[in-house]
């Protein structure tokens, strides 16, 4: 089992950037995909972005192509969520989530089992 704990989230203005971190405990952190979700007030949680054990494969979310990039250490257990051009719909609990199955080769938007507790988010206008 993977722990996983987020960091790097606050406030920021429409525009801006920031870069979140998802550190990871368990030896076996560089065997599995991970991906990085989100939830706003009063809405579901949804899929942003994810990447393969190796870093090699990335999907995105619609919403966020070509502003976030994920990426990860697998020498530090860290994955990384680059977030640039924010605007005001980014606003939320942002949650890193490793897969459930191990060596898998490309990215997806399924099967994450282990979630961290989130951090918030908050893009102001």
């Amino acid at each position: 089992q993977v722990q996983l704990v987020e960091s790097g989230g606050g406030l920021v203005q429409a525009g801006g950037s920031l870069r979140l971190s998802c550190a990871a405990s368990g030896r076996t952190f560089s065997s599995y995909a991970m991906g990085w979700f989100r939830q706003a007030p009063g809405k579901e949680r949804e899929f942003v972005a994810a990447l393969s054990w190796s870093g090699g494969s990335t999907y995105y979310a619609d919403s966020v192509k070509g502003r976030f990039t994920i990426s990860r250490d697998n020498a530090n257990n860290t994955v990384y969520l680059q977030m640039n051009s924010l605007n005001p719909e980014d606003t939320a609990v942002y949650y890193c989530a490793a897969h459930n199955l191990t060596f898998l080769r490309v990215a997806t938007r399924q099967g994450f089992g282990s979630w961290g507790q989130g951090t918030q988010v908050t893009v102001s206008s």
